[in-house]
């Protein structure tokens, strides 16, 4: 960390402790969550820069906070499965209900559409910003740094993996193990139940068409015993269908199991993502204190963005409601998301559930700047985001040059998610060298303006 940037760094931290101990969780939609971004809108005013309040609409177990549903659907399932075998027409509600849950679980939790967020409860979320432009008012490009105001809900299985946290091998295990047993064991029944509705919806239209040729139904299931390797085959299904589902309910659970629902219990957001929401308003501020520094011709923003852990619901709802005007035009996106991992300094740069590739530009220069500072990581500095999204992929999409910038061991750690994310994992120098990999991005992004202009994301 540079000493010279130590005050910020102590400010920076100071914020995120008062996230942490002072407000706690910050759940999408939750009081926690405005509180937190009327806190930071105030210390915008603080420093002479008028935030910027814009409220939407957010359902915030609509995506992946509404994964627990999926195992409430699988037992279900499960126990109706043994009453479908009495009452055969019971098979089509399962398979609807199964179809309709692998839908919702592709489309909402997977690639965060917003199709299915009409049949969830609905919350008022917020993005709060505020802008620093040149003394003359006249600028050619934007800035804009982002974090995530709100925190996860607890992922149980992670956090039972605290036990392990001196032997990652079993945390992974005890993490991945549950979860991948759970979401097996739900598709498993899903699956089995469509395909019990499509045999007996074949079955009675077999019947019916052979029974205008007069061939009754006793007959006709004689003809198809030695006709057929098929009934052999389903005979052998329904006996082994006979206990997998006592098994399947089993590993339901687990998938219940994965977001607890009590907001006592959700992340208090320390590492993610409180550290990005203070670095984005310390450098912001630092470039309103020493304005010599400011990039010439250049305006930046603090966003602080809301409802990221509901689907990126609050980079969605801003360049929406931006979409076409002079706010998105020659922009640029630092999205700073979990800067906490002092030996996983990283560059994101790609969202692999949303199939976005983020900008080479960038990339290029956090990974120039990792080795400038001589930073080294145990991800080689650069990764693809495992699991979810982050706030680059709404970005990227509007046209804007975006990565996301981290700190963060990608493995489902005890801490990430879960209410153990706290400030007194980390220090200060982690957090004060995320500031000085931003500032010298930042002077990068100058140098690159002036030379190329703006040339929109290059993947």
């Amino acid at each position: 960390m540079n000493p010279e940037n130590k005050t910020y760094a102590d400010e920076a931290y100071a914020i995120v402790q008062h996230a942490e101990k002072e407000i706690g969780s910050r759940l999408p939609g939750s009081d926690g969550e405005k509180k937190f971004a009327d806190y930071m809108g105030k210390k915008l005013e603080e420093i002479g820069i008028k935030p910027v309040k814009e409220e939407f609409a957010v359902s915030p177990r609509a995506s992946i906070g509404g994964i627990p549903y999926a195992g409430y659907a699988g037992i279900i399932l499960c126990v109706g499965s043994y009453f479908a075998r009495h009452i055969p027409s019971l098979w089509f509600a399962l398979a609807a209900l199964g179809l309709f849950t692998i839908i919702w679980l592709i489309f909402s939790v997977f690639l965060y559409k917003t199709w299915f967020d009409m049949f969830f409860k609905r919350e008022i979320s917020q993005n709060v910003y505020g802008e620093l432009t040149p003394p003359d008012g006249n600028y050619d490009y934007t800035i804009i740094l982002s974090g995530h105001t709100d925190t996860s809900w607890c992922w149980k299985h992670s956090e039972h993996a605290f036990k392990h946290r001196n032997e990652p091998i079993k945390g992974i295990i005890a993490t991945y193990g549950k979860v991948g047993f759970g979401a097996v064991c739900f598709f498993l029944m899903a699956f089995y139940c469509i395909f019990q509705a499509v045999v007996y919806a074949s079955a009675d239209i077999f019947r019916a068409e052979w029974a205008i040729f007069g061939v009754y139904a006793d007959q006709l299931s004689q003809y198809i015993d030695v006709s057929s390797g098929f009934t052999a085959f389903y005979g052998i299904l329904d006996k082994i269908m006979a206990f997998v589902p006592i098994v399947c309910a089993v590993g339901c659970c687990f998938v219940c199991m994965w977001a607890d629902p009590d907001p006592r219990n959700a992340s208090k957001g320390a590492m993610d993502n409180a550290t990005g929401i203070a670095l984005s308003y310390e450098v912001i501020k630092y470039f309103k204190e020493n304005p010599d520094k400011m990039p010439r011709n250049c305006r930046i923003i603090d966003f602080n963005c809301g409802s990221e852990e509901a689907g990126l619901r609050g980079s969605m709802a801003f360049t929406e409601q931006h979409k076409g005007e002079p706010i998105l035009d020659n922009a640029w996106n630092i999205n700073i998301d979990s800067v906490a991992d002092k030996d996983y300094f990283e560059v994101v740069i790609q969202d692999d559930w949303q199939m976005t590739r983020f900008d080479k530009d960038l990339e290029n220069m956090f990974k120039d700047t990792f080795a400038e500072l001589g930073i080294e990581s145990k991800t080689g500095g650069c990764i693809h985001n495992p699991v979810g999204g982050c706030d680059s992929t709404p970005m990227t999409k509007a046209g804007i040059k975006s990565v996301t910038f981290a700190a963060q061991n990608p493995m489902l750690t005890y801490y990430y998610h879960t209410w153990r994310d706290t400030s007194d994992r980390f220090d200060v120098e982690t957090v004060g060298t995320g500031f000085d990999v931003i500032l010298s991005v930042i002077d990068k992004i100058a140098k690159f303006q002036e030379e190329n202009v703006f040339n929109g994301p290059q993947k």
